[in-house]
């Protein structure tokens, strides 16, 4: 299934090219757990394969500030992220390093040319769909991701803790933004 979407995807973003998008973003939200790093991943390499060159992921854990952090990712990504595509110039940010609590002194740029694939809880807010091509909702049940997170805290990425108070922002965020109804595309990732 998630291969069909994939594929349906990955078609419309090329059309979007051959019409005469030169940056088609793509925008690949849902709750902690869905799937989305490796949806945007599997998303990524198809684009390559049957496009002209590699398509830019962006990931909004590079984009938050710490655990409490969801909404000031959001305003980033807008700000320094889209805003700037959306005027057709580059955008340039500083990703967030998690063990210093501060974002890092290297800048990082993208200046368009090829598809870019945000992918991240609150990727898809009211604001970001309007300067988007194709968003994307990945609906898992909160079993699956459960495991899923469980499955990340053994293998290093935290013991859990945050999990309270990220998921209390997520609830904030999604019953602001909507971002399940207004997503072009809603996908079972269970």
């Amino acid at each position: 299934m998630q291969t069909e979407h994939i594929e349906r995807i990955t078609d419309q973003v090329l059309e979007l090219i051959d019409s005469g998008t030169p940056t088609p973003i793509i925008l690949v939200d849902g709750r902690t757990g869905s799937g989305k790093t490796s949806f945007a991943a599997a998303l990524q390499n198809r684009l390559f394969q049957k496009g002209e060159s590699a398509p830019r992921v962006i990931h909004m854990d590079d984009l938050y500030e710490g655990w409490d952090g969801l909404q000031a990712g959001v305003d980033y990504l807008i700000r320094q992220i889209l805003n700037p595509l959306g005027r057709r110039e580059g955008a340039s940010w500083q990703e967030f390093d998690w063990a210093t609590g501060e974002r890092t002194g290297t800048w990082r740029e993208f200046r368009g040319g090829t598809p870019l694939i945000i992918e991240g809880v609150g990727s898809l807010s009211r604001i970001a769909a309007e300067q988007a091509d194709v968003t994307i909702w990945l609906e898992a049940d909160q079993a699956v991701r459960q495991a899923r997170i469980a499955e990340r805290n053994a293998a290093g990425d935290g013991d859990g803790s945050w999990f309270a108070m990220w998921t209390a922002q997520e609830a904030d965020f999604y019953a602001r933004e909507k971002s399940d109804e207004i997503a072009d595309l809603v996908i079972d990732a269970n």
